[in-house]
């Protein structure tokens, strides 16, 4: 059975699954859009705001991480998804406060920090401020962001616009709780001027020190958080002169702490992450395919014979079938199949969940879910 574990970041939700020890490091459980759509419904199947995959590095970091939305698309990152990853890491492998991740997301590296109160502290690195890098075809303003007034819904706002890997319009009103955010949101996501679309971001500044937000995010609508979006809001309200450069941001979910820091330009965030709980997938959730039953680590081949991806050159059939270095693995997974029954392989499954919060909770009875 497939497993996951269910995390939330000021209730911005994921399902987690561990492929840190897949074969290859494009391993994806299988995941189609569709298949993703119906695992994130939250009446027919397990409901979260999209499903993360750890899986093994490419570039040199300690371990990948992909993210998927709602909807089955690929955003390039996530503030409250990767703090779920690290508190999901931190659980899996009994880390201890002061533990670092070195972490490669298609918006470059990056490094959260488990800290002693629990709460997961991100460097986010610097933002993207040059409108070709966001990307939109605002032009850079006097403020030092990309800028500009746009129309939506039959009015028009002064947005201000950064990146963080993925692309942010912040919009600064007088009262978030009187915009419409089901309607502004989702024209400002496909507004013409964001031609990768956009996470959307209302705010009102209580303060310099302190900021109040609600967020319409790109593929998932309205959520309760938004880790990116709230180091983009503190740049464009601090450019505007709105803030200074360390706020508290105050979201529907929850509150998170984002120092911009001078020195480094990076943008530093705090916030909680706590686990939900633990599950399997059923094969009736997801689909007539089969999916991974379990991560495999890959077969090494004699040294004097070149390693073989299974995964990307035999898709035709095997390559090698003398000699196949994913043969005694796969032989493995046959044999469970053929000698386990359904009831068998839930019974598996549901002991090593156990067995995995009971030793949670054992570390940390109030981070245990």
């Amino acid at each position: 059975m497939l497993q996951f574990s269910k995390y939330q970041g000021l209730g911005n939700d994921f399902l987690m699954l561990d492929g840190r020890g897949a074969a290859s490091t494009d391993a994806s459980y299988g995941l189609t859009p569709e298949r993703i759509q119906r695992l994130c419904d939250r009446r027919f199947g397990v409901g979260a705001d999209g499903v993360i995959l750890a899986l093994p590095p490419r570039q040199g970091g300690e371990l990948r991480m992909r993210i998927f939305n709602a909807d089955g698309t690929e955003p390039e990152m996530c503030g409250n998804g990767i703090r779920c990853l690290a508190r999901f890491l931190a659980d899996s492998d009994g880390d201890a406060p002061g533990r670092q991740w070195q972490i490669e997301t298609l918006a470059g590296r990056i490094v959260p920090e488990l800290r002693q109160d629990g709460n997961i502290r991100v460097d986010m690195g610097a933002p993207f401020l040059e409108p070709e890098s966001i990307p939109t075809t605002l032009p850079l303003g006097e403020a030092g962001v990309a800028q500009g007034t746009l129309e939506v819904a039959g009015s028009s706002f002064a947005v201000g616009a950064a990146g963080m890997g993925n692309p942010h319009v912040v919009i600064p009103v007088d009262d978030v709780e009187a915009v419409d955010l089901e309607l502004c949101g989702a024209e400002f996501e496909v507004h013409p001027a964001f031609p990768a679309r956009t996470n959307v971001h209302f705010v009102q500044a209580l303060s310099r020190t302190h900021l109040v937000m609600r967020v319409w995010e790109r593929g998932a609508g309205p959520t309760l958080a938004c880790g990116t979006g709230a180091c983009a809001t503190l740049v464009v309200a601090h450019r505007f002169g709105l803030a200074d450069r360390c706020s508290r941001l105050d979201l529907p979910g929850g509150s998170l702490e984002i120092d911009w820091d001078e020195a480094s330009d990076h943008l530093f965030m705090t916030g909680p992450a706590v686990a939900v709980f633990d599950g399997v997938v059923t094969p009736e959730l997801w689909g007539d395919e089969p999916f991974e039953l379990e991560a495999v680590a890959p077969v090494q081949p004699p040294a004097a014979t070149p390693a073989v991806d299974c995964a990307t050159v035999c898709t035709n059939g095997c390559i090698r079938p003398e000699a196949c270095p994913s043969a005694e693995a796969r032989a493995r997974v046959e044999a469970l199949l053929n000698s386990s029954s359904l009831d068998d392989l839930v019974a598996l499954a549901t002991n090593s969940l156990e067995s995995r919060i009971r030793s949670r909770f054992e570390r940390d009875p109030l981070q245990g879910g």
